[in-house]
This record gives C-alpha cells, structure tokens and sequence, in this order.
C-alpha cells in the first residue's frame, strides 16, 4: 500500500463509523416513531426519489396507496434514512477500495459488486424481483470473499466486508417495507446496523494504531469476546422486543411486571420467529402474555449482561486498562438507567432513542478493548508506524 494510501484509510474508516453511528440512531428515531411503514414502497416514497410535497403530489401519493395515506410527519423520516444509507454505502465502497489498493482482482469485484447492486435496484423497479434478488446476492457475495481472500491485516479486511453487510442492509430495508415489518427483518436490521457499525468501528481502531505488541492479554481478550457475544444476544432481544411493540408489555411496572413477580406468559408464542407473509405486524400482533414474555426475558437478558460485563470493567481495570474498564462501567450503568426509563417513563423517544444508542456505545467500548488487547502482526507494524 502506497504512503498516501496508507494515511487515508484510518480517517475514511473513523468517518464511516462516526456516520454508522449516527444512522443506527436515526434509523431507532425513525422506528421508533412508528415511521418504518411511513414509505409503502422501496426504494422510491410514493413513486418519488424523495417524499411528496406539493397537494398535487400529496393526492396522487393517496389515489396509489389508499391503504397508506401519506403522513408528511412521518414520510422524510423513513426517507431521509434511506438517503443517509445510501451515503453510507458510497463511504464504504471507497474505504473499500482503498483498502484492496494492492489487490487489483479484489477491487475489480468490489466494483462489479457496487454495479450489480445498481443493476438489481433498478430491475426490482421495474418489478423483476427474481432477477433482482439474484444480482443481489452476488453484490453480497463478491465482497466477502474479496474480504477473505485479500492478504492484508484484519483492519481492512473489515473494511471490505462491511460492503457486503450494508447490501445485505439494503435488503432487509427493502423487506421491512415489503414484508410489513415483519418481526424477524426489523429484528435483522437492527442487527445488521450494529454489525456495519461494529466493523467499521474496529478498522478505524486498528488502523489507527490501537493493539498491543505481545499476545500477554490472549485470557483477557477472550473474556471480552464472551462480552461482546453477550452483548449482541441481549442487542437481538432488544431487537426482537422493539419489533413486536413489547417494550410496554410489563406496564410502567418495574422490577414487577403488571404488578406481578410471575405475570401470565406465553414463551411459546413470543419467540415463533418466523410467522405468516402478508401481515400487517405494525403495532404487533401479538397477545399481552406473549409480549409480557419477550419483556421479561429482555430484562433478564439485560440482567446477565450487567453482571458480566460489571465483572469485566472490573477485571479490565485491575489488569492495567484503568480507562477501558471505566468506560465500560460508564456506558453500562447509563444503558441500565435508560432502559428502566423507557419503562417507568412510558417509552419516551428520546430516551428510547437514546437506549439504541447506548447500546452502540457499549459495543464501541467492548470492541475498543479488543481491540486494544489484540497483539500486531509484524506487517500491521509497520503499516502504523
């Protein structure tokens, strides 16, 4: 990689996890708004690249959707996340390609990759779903294995990954909206949201020198492993709660549920991942004991979290990374108050918003000790020296 490749890619890769960052919190503002269904079709919002505005456009938006009149209030939220989506796609192509800058073959299928995904996206508007999808799938696929194919520290292997993760994205947006917010995509949203923002988040990490030059930590490391599987099981209740409207199934009540220790449940019926196609699953579709049931393992998903990650900022500060430890404890006490906010406060956006958000920095965090904790190769030496 040249010098002046080289000291582009660490601040690309920081603007695109800073701009990651901030999706993952416009995309939770514009669900939580109830806005997912705001646009009823994709990638256009009512026929338009971007939202009617004019009473002209307002009434023929109305004649094509009747089942969906159009909400100005609610219609440039969904839209605009689309847009900043997009543009976080244009970021990553580029940190993509610079980072397979020695490898010609592998850049050669990131850009076929950018043109099918372009391809694909203007078949599916001229309704060849088939054919859409199947270029889709190889926009997906090309990244990954340039990503593991190319012979470069992990960094940037990240870097190209994250492509194929926001394509993947871009589906499942388009199933949101197509699959009428079918619980397990909005759920694989999220997650795919935390999972671009996560490998963005550790390229610009280690490329900007963050690691350690011996493999001393490997014990310690692997315990902040376990915390950040920990974590993103507890991302995916979360997930899972929002998507089927139970994060008010227990009430305002707090440690309680419905004023009860042991309130009525369906576990069963709370976690049928994948149910019928065609539903409406806006507002949820689920009855109160099996909502109350997806609540109360939240909470005490969100309960082993606390101890464990509790355990490891103490443990973290006692091996030496005072700060990494400390910020760990910091950001997990705030994401509790936050979420026992959401409850007794009724679910507020701002604060509901802001729980997503903590949820992003507490995997900032965890990640940032990993990646801190991982030894260099010799190569990734001399690449930030």
């Amino acid at each position: 990689m040249s010098l002046r490749t080289r000291k582009i890619v660490p601040y690309l890769a920081i603007l695109a996890a800073v701009f990651a960052f901030g999706l993952v919190m416009f995309g939770a503002f514009v669900r939580l708004s109830n806005a997912g269904l705001s646009c009823p079709d994709w990638p256009t919002c009512y026929g338009q690249a971007s939202w009617p505005h004019h009473a002209q456009a307002v009434a023929q938006a109305n004649a094509s959707f009747p089942d969906r009149p159009y909400e100005a209030t609610k219609a440039w939220r969904e839209q605009v996340h689309r847009m900043l989506a997009g543009t976080l796609g244009i970021l990553v192509l580029v940190l993509a390609l610079t980072a397979a800058f020695r490898d010609r073959l592998i850049q050669l299928a990131i850009v076929l990759s950018a043109i099918f995904a372009a391809i694909g996206v203007t078949l599916y508007l001229h309704g060849e779903r088939d054919v859409s999808s199947g270029l889709a799938l190889l926009a997906i696929l090309l990244p990954t294995a340039g990503a593991c194919w190319l012979r470069e520290r992990a960094s940037l292997k990240m870097s190209v990954l994250a492509l194929a993760v926001i394509i993947f994205q871009a589906m499942l947006g388009m199933w949101t909206v197509t699959l009428l917010l079918k619980p397990i995509v909005v759920m694989g949203h999220l997650l795919g949201g935390m999972t671009t923002f996560g490998l963005l988040a550790y390229a610009a990490l280690r490329c900007n020198g963050v690691g350690t030059k011996d493999d001393r930590y490997a014990m310690l490391r692997r315990a902040v492993v376990i915390g950040i599987v920990l974590l993103a099981c507890q991302i995916a209740l979360g997930g899972w709660t929002s998507a089927n409207y139970a994060a008010l199934a227990c009430g305002t009540d707090f440690p309680t549920c419905l004023g009860q220790w042991v309130p009525p449940t369906d576990f069963k019926q709370g976690f049928v991942l994948w149910r019928e196609i065609g539903v409406n699953y806006e507002g949820g579709i689920l009855d109160m004991a099996a909502r109350s049931a997806i609540q109360i393992t939240h909470r005490i998903g969100a309960l082993v979290v606390f101890c464990y990650l509790a355990w490891l900022s103490y443990q973290l500060a006692k091996s030496g990374f005072r700060f990494g430890g400390i910020a760990v404890a910091v950001v997990l006490v705030i994401q509790v108050l936050l979420g026992i906010s959401n409850v007794h406060f009724g679910l507020p956006l701002p604060v509901a918003t802001m729980h997503n958000g903590g949820a992003a920095l507490l995997l900032f965090a965890l990640l940032a000790n990993f990646a801190r904790l991982q030894p260099w190769r010799s190569d990734e030496m001399e690449a930030v020296a």
